[in-house]
């Protein structure tokens, strides 16, 4: 078993976790941006009330939300291949990073359209009839005017699902995904030190949170320059 506790095995550690770190952010990055744009076309049937497309999004929202995310990466990873098993499709070939991306990205959707949904609700409804007074049809109304701002209300939620993500990504290793976990779990099978490589992992993810918080904080800033007060 070697020492009870190694504090050198933390920093050799380090390295070899943070080799593993572009997979954790290709992970975080495709299911964002996947997650996000699926996320926008979810929430358009609640905010605009279509009749059954609007109750069907109620419905996946509450399940995506309401269930651990652990449970989604199982159904996804192997629900997906036995129901295509059944039109004769074998998928079973097919690297688990896919699997963990498509977990990820319908997660992310559901998240994306609720937060997506109260930021649209919250601009002012006469924007939207001085568009229209003015010739402008409902897409350029919503791509022009709505969506930019709303895009501006929801980016403080954003950054906290950016983050929330992060940590999430953590158990795509439970598929066989090698990742900084899934590096992690090699190593602590090498040494048995679980205790220092679990501090290494943290440390990694503190960090990489951190500067992820702080983007955000700048960004929004400059996106809010607007609403500042000008000193005279």
């Amino acid at each position: 078993m070697g020492k009870a506790f190694d504090i050198e095995l933390i920093f050799t550690s380090i390295p070899q976790l943070l080799s593993y770190l572009h997979i954790t952010i290709w992970i975080l990055i495709a299911s964002l941006v996947i997650g996000s744009t699926l996320g926008l076309f979810i929430a358009l049937p609640r905010i605009y009330k279509v009749p059954v497309l609007s109750q069907i999004a109620a419905v996946y929202i509450s399940f995506m939300r309401g269930t651990p995310i652990l449970i989604q990466l199982f159904l996804v990873f192997y629900g997906i291949p036995a129901l295509l098993q059944l039109i004769h499709i074998d998928v079973s070939r097919m690297a688990p990073l896919v699997f963990v991306i498509i977990t990820y990205s319908l997660s992310t959707a559901a998240s994306f359209s609720e937060m997506m949904r109260g930021a649209i609700n919250s601009v002012d409804k006469g924007q939207t009839e001085a568009a229209y007074s003015i010739g402008m049809s409902g897409k350029q109304t919503f791509t022009r005017i709505v969506l930019p701002q709303a895009l501006v209300v929801a980016f403080p939620n954003f950054g906290n699902l950016v983050i929330g993500s992060l940590k999430d990504t953590s158990l795509a290793f439970t598929i066989g995904v090698m990742d900084m976990m899934g590096r992690g779990d090699t190593i602590i099978a090498a040494t048995a030190h679980a205790v220092e490589v679990y501090i290494a992992l943290a440390i990694i993810y503190y960090l990489v949170a951190i500067i992820l918080e702080e983007f955000f904080v700048k960004s929004e800033q400059k996106l809010q320059k607007h609403d500042q007060p000008v000193h005279i």
